[in-house]
């Protein structure tokens, strides 16, 4: 009779242990399988949340059929990081496995706002008020050139403070290492000069390998007490940085020889030295040639029609050129 009896009780436990195996073997072939993703979707856990709570969301956004799929893996394969909140990018061919791997990693969906170099404080104020998914609103203009002009990432709703203040934050950083490694000698004697001389460089040439030449040519004038004579602080003196965008110059014109006769201290052709700000918020490698500018002789620069300048160290050879430049334009 017990023998009977220890026999069934084997039985049952040999069917219960194919039970569980089976049970254990489809769990984890669903638990590996893709989700039924058609299209990249973008899955936000917000902090304090819990797997559990993420797990129905999935389901209740079709991403998943059971939220227990997910404590499967959590318990059963022992994969117990916590997940983390954020932004998640979830393609089409992603398992429940690789969905719970993503959160435990960390956020993957980056969100960016690219500032271009050479803009003005007030023009890169506009295009982070007109970032829908930044909360609050950037009422004062902060001081020109105070950011440093580079692509950012955010999150969704973060406040448009902390992007402002992340992106002074690293012109300070930028700044203070090229202040560090700075050339000798130069007629530069503060960081904030550096950033004027660096943001004139900025607007006078798009073209990286000139950046030092540029940059060598101003310091060679403030050496000799000259004029800078450089059109964008004249354009600065009346714009104040709000620049037109309409395609047609920041003036919404061309710059005129009456122009050139403002009473301003920004005026660059009245006044000698530095104007009393910079006049755009220049990037890493014009505040470096600011700092570590070509030795050189030349004090003159003019267009040359191939998106570079034709620089001269006499007014006759400058004449020349610009005469070479004018030919060009008609």
């Amino acid at each position: 009779m017990w023998g009977w009896l220890l026999k069934i009780i084997a039985t049952l436990i040999l069917l219960t242990a194919l039970g569980a195996g089976l049970l254990f073997y489809k769990a984890r072939e669903v638990f590996i399988e893709p989700l039924p993703i058609k299209a990249p979707i973008i899955f936000e856990i917000k902090n304090g949340s819990t797997l559990g709570n993420e797990a129905r969301k999935l389901v209740s956004d079709n991403i998943a059929i059971t939220p227990y799929i997910f404590h499967f893996g959590l318990y059963v394969l022992d994969m117990k990081a916590p997940i983390k909140a954020g932004e998640y990018e979830l393609t089409p061919g992603m398992s429940a496995r690789d969905v719970l791997l993503l959160f435990q990693k960390g956020s993957n969906y980056l969100r960016q706002v690219t500032l271009p170099e050479g803009l003005t404080s007030y023009e890169i104020v506009q295009i982070l008020n007109a970032v829908q998914d930044l909360s609050g609103t950037i009422e004062t203009i902060p001081a020109e050139g105070s950011f440093l002009p580079e692509t950012y990432s955010y999150r969704k709703d973060e406040p448009r403070s902390e992007v402002i203040k992340r992106m002074q934050d690293a012109l300070t950083k930028t700044l203070d290492t090229a202040w560090e490694g700075r050339t000798k000698n130069l007629p530069i004697t503060t960081k904030e000069d550096a950033l004027i001389l660096a943001s004139i460089v900025e607007k006078e040439t798009g073209t990286v390998e000139e950046r030092r030449r540029v940059a060598g040519v101003f310091i060679n004038r403030l050496r000799r007490n000259m004029p800078l004579q450089t059109d964008p602080t004249v354009i600065y003196a009346i714009t104040k940085g709000a620049h037109k965008n309409d395609g047609q110059g920041p003036l919404g014109r061309r710059l005129l020889s009456k122009d050139l006769e403002i009473n301003s201290p920004y005026n660059t052709y009245l006044y000698t030295g530095l104007p009393p700000t910079p006049i755009a918020n220049a990037g890493k490698a014009s505040i470096e040639a600011a700092l570590n500018p070509e030795t050189h002789e030349f004090i003159y620069f003019v267009a040359d029609g191939t998106g570079g300048h034709a620089f001269a160290k006499t007014l006759a050879e400058h004449n020349a050129n610009v005469a070479k430049w004018r030919k060009i334009k008609k």
